[in-house]
């Protein structure tokens, strides 16, 4: 057996730990099993969010605006299975009293007003305490006027483009690697040559656009999925609650690569951002100046409407 690929603690990997274990014992594998479980779920490992095969419900959230989501999500499951169980429940006595054996003189009844009345507005009513939270959740991703920081996301045929104004103004490219690239570590199809780099705990204002078709930029965990439409800026913003690599894809047919367009989003702490900037200023070519001073324009005022 092998642990799971991409579990590391001060820098050990935790595969190297689990082949050094001797013996078949069923006792001792699970020891190291509940071992490493525990190390992963405590020990302060960066989690690495993304599909899973067999997965039902939504990735771990890892923003406020997702854990809204899931909370808002959780909420409507229950307000569905009350209703479901309760039309099937009418659905079921209406049969059984009613049937031809116990009813043999069908009532020629056509009309009762308080019961059309309590079937209309039940509903409407219902549907307003949906729709409260709902557009207040729609609201609150919208986008966001005190931002720490600046990330601009533009979609090409096949590949993303990303600037960071608020950081010295430079801009790189991610291409999905290819199969002889990846890493063992590395997942296929979904990881990038060129990773976003996010600190944790900080407002992120996200541009976004495309220069060709339509694209869009999702991370589920993140809670975002947002159109990129040439000659339009979409706005919207995160919170990075815990750090880690986040995994995504273009989610708009976008032509005949579009399965190959990857979105890897790594979050570090504070000073592992900052000093990622630093190697990345020297590393990357800057955009030029007016079309980041416009990029900035653009999402101040939008800010202030």
């Amino acid at each position: 057996m092998a642990a799971a690929p991409g579990l590391y603690r001060n820098g050990r990997s935790l595969t190297s730990d689990w082949r050094m274990v001797r013996g078949d014992g069923s006792v001792t594998r699970r020891l190291v099993g509940l071992a490493v479980f525990f190390m992963t779920a405590f020990g302060g490992v960066a989690v690495a969010s993304e599909p899973k095969p067999w997965q039902l419900g939504f990735q771990p959230a890892a923003s406020p605006t997702m854990e809204r989501i899931t909370d808002f999500h959780d909420g409507l499951l229950w307000v569905i299975f009350v209703i479901a169980a309760f039309v099937l429940g009418v659905m079921a006595y209406a049969c059984l009293r009613f049937r031809e054996s116990k009813n043999p003189t069908p009532s020629r009844t056509t009309h009762n007003t308080l019961l059309e009345l309590v079937w209309t507005a039940v509903p409407v009513i219902i549907l307003v305490a949906i729709a409260i939270p709902s557009i207040k959740l729609i609201y609150s991703a919208d986008r966001i006027e005190d931002a720490d920081m600046t990330l601009k996301a533009i979609g090409h045929q096949w590949y993303w483009t990303y600037e960071y104004p608020d950081h010295g103004n430079f801009t790189f490219d991610a291409n999905m690697l290819s199969v002889d690239d990846l890493k063992d570590t590395s997942k296929r199809m979904m990881e990038t040559d060129e990773r976003i780099v996010l600190p944790v705990g900080k407002k992120i204002r996200l541009l976004i656009t495309a220069d060709d078709v339509l694209h869009n930029w999702a991370v589920p965990s993140f809670g975002i999925k947002l159109d990129a439409v040439p000659g339009k800026l979409n706005e919207t913003w995160v919170q990075i609650n815990k750090p880690g690599v986040y995994y995504c894809f273009c989610s708009e047919l976008c032509g005949t690569n579009h399965s190959y367009m990857p979105i890897a989003v790594e979050a570090v702490s504070e000073d592992e951002f900052k000093a990622w900037v630093e190697k990345a200023k020297k590393k990357f070519a800057r955009v030029d100046e007016p079309a980041r001073d416009e990029a900035v324009k653009v999402a101040r005022r939008r800010a202030g409407n």
